[in-house]
């Protein structure tokens, strides 16, 4: 099939949920690289949404898939998933946890952080402490109510009245958290960087600043580190990074290697309040997505791919940095690590399109950032590719 014969396809059959603009069905992936059906190779640099953490198809994920799907793809959670505990260890002995809870997605991972931070307080016996406060441009996913938590009202349009029990503040703003902290508040919730919302960076001393917020009133301090984890800051994990620990972290997209599945960390304390009937998961950590999961894990830790990050990451912002002295249109370069983003004075969504034209995969946010999400262990001759096209790409539009 080609492009075009499956977009048509596609058409007839799948609800269109994400735009017409599509005209590209992918069919191979290796490395840092995928084919289209027509045969084209692109250089990925948006990764799935920072899910291909090890590139396309790498065989250390590959072969713990073959592997496990041999001996046992499904099994419900109603028993003990030997692939599931060997992952949750490895992720409590490398962070700030005791104990994990699998499910399949980052809103899934973030709708248990909240109801586990509801449920923390109520068996605190605070009946009326359950509301949260989220950062405007946050993302936390398209559940009822993880769009409740995303403070963006264009992801509320046509679903309201949104859940009760949510505030929004402005990111960075301390003194606006602080008035809207309450003894109603159960829990902030927050990303060290949002990458949806524009690749906005926490400011020096804002996540300390919620630290000592969320214990002067005795609410849970949430990270959603969806996609931040897992080495994409140059530290395994975004709260490293930044030197300041949550009570609850939330992950998905890059966990997996590009399988899907979400995960919940915390101390052993709170996760007491998630005991039997409150929350499950049908498919979440089954074998196969575990043994997926373990494996990009692994190799992460094994070939200190966060090292590797943080040296390329560098080199990948001072190259952007030079996009930024060549073209007035860009204005800052922002992120950490391998999460970085461009922002332009003019419309960034044809400056993307042009990139994905001259063979480069990237995303325009909010119109105006260009957001770079590449594999964790790409090399600096990516780097080079990469910003090779966005220059050809920004002489074209700009």
């Amino acid at each position: 099939m080609t492009n075009a014969s499956i977009k048509a396809e596609a058409t007839k059959y799948i609800i269109n949920t994400y735009g017409e603009a599509r005209a590209l069905a992918f069919v191979r992936g290796e490395g840092a690289y995928v084919w289209d059906a027509d045969g084209k190779r692109y250089l990925d640099f948006l990764g799935g949404i920072a899910v291909n953490a090890l590139g396309h198809c790498h065989p250390a994920v590959v072969d713990a898939i073959t592997e496990q799907a041999k001996t046992l793809i499904h099994c419900s959670n109603l028993y003990y998933i030997e692939p599931q505990v060997r992952l949750a260890k490895l992720l409590v002995e490398n962070s700030f946890a005791d104990q994990a809870f699998f499910c399949n997605s980052g809103a899934e991972a973030n709708e248990s952080a909240i109801k586990l931070a509801r449920k923390y307080a109520q068996d605190q016996g605070h009946s009326g402490k359950y509301e949260i406060v989220t950062m405007d441009q946050s993302f936390h996913g398209r559940t009822m109510a993880t769009i409740t938590a995303t403070a963006q009202p264009r992801y509320h349009v046509g679903f309201e009245p949104m859940l009760e029990g949510f505030s929004y503040v402005p990111f960075n703003d301390l003194d606006a958290t602080r008035a809207a902290v309450s003894d109603k508040t159960c829990a902030i919730l927050v990303e060290p960087i949002q990458s949806e919302g524009g690749v906005n960076v926490a400011e020096d001393g804002y996540l300390e600043g919620l630290r000592e917020i969320a214990d002067a009133n005795g609410a849970l301090l949430i990270y959603d580190e969806v996609q931040t984890a897992m080495g994409r800051l140059g530290t395994l994990w975004g709260y490293e990074s930044f030197g300041v620990v949550p009570d609850v972290v939330t992950m998905a997209k890059a966990l997996g290697g590009g399988a899907p599945i979400g995960a919940l960390l915390t101390t052993e304390a709170i996760a007491q309040s998630l005991g039997p009937g409150t929350h499950a998961s049908t498919f979440g950590g089954n074998p196969l997505v575990s043994a997926a999961a373990h494996a990009t894990l692994k190799t992460i830790l094994d070939e200190d791919i966060p090292s590797h990050v943080a040296e390329i990451g560098a080199y990948l912002a001072e190259a952007m940095l030079g996009l930024r002295d060549e073209f007035d249109c860009i204005t800052q370069v922002r992120g950490r690590g391998l999460l970085r983003g461009l922002e332009v004075t003019i419309d960034g969504n044809p400056v993307a399109a042009k990139c994905i034209e001259n063979g480069l995969i990237t995303i325009c946010t909010n119109n105006n950032v260009l957001r770079f999400l590449p594999p964790l262990n790409i090399e600096k001759a990516h780097v080079d590719e990469a910003v090779e096209i966005v220059r050809k790409s920004l002489r074209k539009a700009a």
